[in-house]
């Protein structure tokens, strides 16, 4: 039995859900999301909307794949619900010599000791806001898999070293500083 799913998730004031088709639409204080129902596996679960809470049962409680949506789906109204209300951020900050962010419009530019410098373009209802450093930078938005994505992919464009410590990190993230060789 699903832990996450068994508990229906409960709409705050000024968040309204509506079923839309194949779709649920989730309004709150901080924008709009929509998670889909459309998908091979949400087939799977049933979704209601009730006196101020959203309800999502399984259609059939013996089918593995239909308990699992079951947590899932739950989790991703769940996440929708606290990005119209609160949002989404991950902080993020870079080690090395001549690292730097910038931000200008809807270009993210990056110097991360390449020969050029890495632009990415921010997606939509996405920000990203300066740090008191160049170094230091945060992503922010409504969407968790949004922000989450992005993140990553500023992640990746310059990986820990795990010998000179430096790279492009999430604040807190454990970094294992390894020896270099010895004479």
């Amino acid at each position: 039995m699903s832990r996450a799913g068994k508990y229906p998730v409960k709409l705050i004031d000024g968040v309204v859900a509506s079923l839309d088709g194949d779709k649920l639409v989730i309004k709150g204080p901080k924008g709009e999301l929509t998670v889909p129902m459309n998908t091979k596996h949400s087939g799977l679960v049933d979704v209601k909307v009730e006196a101020g809470q959203v309800i999502v049962t399984p259609k059939d409680a013996e089918d593995k794949a239909s308990r699992a949506m079951w947590g899932t789906m739950t989790r991703n109204i769940r996440n929708a619900v606290e990005g119209v209300t609160k949002g989404f951020s991950k902080a993020m900050y870079m080690k090395g010599v001549g690292y730097k962010a910038s931000v200008s419009g809807k270009k993210f530019t990056l110097v991360v000791g390449f020969s050029h410098d890495v632009v990415m373009e921010i997606p939509d209802g996405i920000t990203v806001t300066m740090g008191e450093t160049p170094t230091e930078f945060t992503i922010s938005g409504n969407d968790k898999c949004a922000v989450g994505l992005f993140a990553d992919k500023i992640h990746k464009i310059r990986k820990m070293d795990p010998y000179k410590a430096k790279g492009i990190f999430y604040k807190g993230e454990k970094v294992r500083h390894k020896e270099g060789k010895k004479k």
